[in-house]
């Protein structure tokens, strides 16, 4: 029983360290602009690729710095990470208002969300194919690069999802609210 007890206490302890660990990819302010465009799917969307797409100019920003130089691996990691829960986010809302009963004029912003985000997907896609240049180019880039190449694996797997999702998406027809009958 003693046994059993101390392998529970080490699991709780690794999960609630595990759970720590993770941090929110948004800013305060970012927090706003999304609990304020809660019912509204397509701003949401948009603030969503905006701030994904912060994050990529933020690591060629990092990169065009030499002062950045100390460090810019794993700085260039966390914003990955960042930049991959946030298309993550993307997919989790599409998922959402698809499932979702809508007005004719619901439909109407969702595909126009459907055009940004498969517009933004595009631009995320040329951004890390740039990275991966980048990261191939010499010997010192291809050292930095072991900080961030699972991370940048996950942004682009993550990215080639939300494009297949989008797409697939846009070529359906969500469901929409017949007149007269409101749930």
């Amino acid at each position: 029983m003693k046994i059993a007890s101390k392998v529970l206490l080490v699991l709780v302890l690794l999960s609630v360290a595990a759970s720590a660990r993770r941090r929110d990819p948004l800013t305060e302010a970012e927090s706003d602009q999304l609990r304020e465009a809660a019912q509204e799917p397509y701003k949401r969307l948009k603030l969503y690729i905006k701030f994904a797409e912060a994050r990529l100019t933020s690591i060629d920003e990092l990169r065009a710095d030499p002062k950045e130089a100390n460090g810019r691996g794993r700085k260039i990691h966390d914003l990955l990470e960042d930049f991959t829960l946030l298309v993550d986010e993307i997919n989790q809302n599409l998922d959402t208002y698809q499932g979702k009963p809508m007005t004719k004029d619901d439909r109407k912003d969702f595909h126009k969300g459907l055009k940004e985000v498969i517009a933004g997907n595009d631009r995320f896609t040329q951004k890390l194919n740039g990275l991966k240049t980048i990261m191939e180019s010499d010997a010192p880039n291809r050292i930095e690069a072991q900080d961030y190449r699972f991370a940048f694996q996950d942004a682009e797997e993550a990215v080639k999802s939300s494009q297949e999702l989008a797409r697939e998406y846009s070529e359906e027809s969500p469901n929409e609210e017949k007149p007269g009958k409101k749930k």
